[in-house]
């Protein structure tokens, strides 16, 4: 059986299952042992990494996946050298400019979530545009996670519920999970239902560690620049072939 045709069944057979994961969020791993492989500077490998991002959101919008979130920029991510820093906001503010269309196509909303106070104000006008232009689709959300840490967002969330406490707004005893979703950086987007992490390292490197806590986690050895539509296809039916308990039986 060739690849296209192996692929359109597994298609198929998703579609028939139904069960697909509402939320998919993405920790996209592997570009620079993508560009090392072939002797090529780390950012070609950023760049390499376009096609699977498009991929990804094409395939995801097409099958009605609700929301997508990549794991754009850490905050670890500062710590990489400076020409490499500066590179990626500027491939980022190129990709918002000329995928414009691509998203539009798929019926794509645009946000971004993490503390974007601190990320170049060139990246912050470019992604404030997208999603302008973008905002009247009501199809899938695209969400990218820039300047975002887990541990930080839960830093965030505590010091906003202590300002509300000490103006008198809040009391100590309102804290619930549910108040606790509404201040995070994208409390209208529901927890991932499924996480995936290319390159085959196993940890979850300070993303979504409160949204996290009962999604399935799939990885594969693939590294970003070469995952395709398939692999996202193997990751869903993979996610449809197991039994979501959260804690029960």
């Amino acid at each position: 059986m060739s690849t296209h045709v192996a692929e359109a069944e597994l298609d198929r057979e998703i579609r028939q299952r139904g069960n697909l994961p509402a939320h998919i969020a993405v920790i996209m791993d592997g570009n620079g042992r993508w560009a090392r492989r072939r002797v090529m500077p780390r950012i070609a490998g950023h760049r390499a990494g376009r096609h699977a991002v498009r991929e990804t959101v094409r395939t995801c919008a097409q099958l009605g996946v609700e929301a997508l979130t990549l794991y754009t920029f850490s905050r670890e991510n500062w710590k990489r050298p400076s020409y490499e820093v500066r590179a990626l906001w500027a491939f980022l503010e190129e990709v918002l400019r000329t995928e414009f269309l691509e998203l539009d196509e798929n019926n794509v909303q645009l946000m971004a979530s993490g503390d974007l106070s601190a990320i170049p104000a060139s990246t912050r006008r470019a992604l404030s545009e997208a999603s302008s232009r973008l905002e009247k689709n009501d199809g899938m959300v695209l969400n990218l996670a820039l300047n975002y840490g887990g541990r930080d967002e839960i830093v965030h969330v505590t010091r906003r519920f202590a300002e509300d406490v000490r103006a008198g707004r809040m009391q100590v005893e309102d804290m619930t999970e549910s108040l606790f979703q509404t201040y995070l950086f994208a409390p209208e987007l529901s927890d991932p239902d499924l996480l995936i992490r290319t390159s085959g390292e196993l940890r979850l490197s300070n993303f979504l560690l409160w949204q996290a806590a009962y999604s399935e986690i799939y990885v594969t050895k693939v590294l970003w620049p070469d995952f395709r539509r398939r692999d996202l296809l193997e990751a869903i039916a993979e996610y449809q072939r197991r039994h979501r308990r959260f804690g029960g039986v």
